[in-house]
């Protein structure tokens, strides 16, 4: 009878985010209020 066990080490590190990754992130948030803003308006209407 043979038992293999195999043990594994996960190591989870914050990754640094770029400027360009920053903006970019700020603009789709944007763009993603804007369209929940426009959406409710047409919701309220119906």
């Amino acid at each position: 009878m043979t038992i293999n066990i195999l043990f594994f080490t996960i190591t989870i590190s914050k990754r640094k985010i770029t400027l360009e990754e920053a903006l970019n992130d700020q603009r789709v948030e944007k763009l993603y209020e804007e369209n929940k803003d426009r959406a409710a308006k047409y919701i309220r209407n119906l």
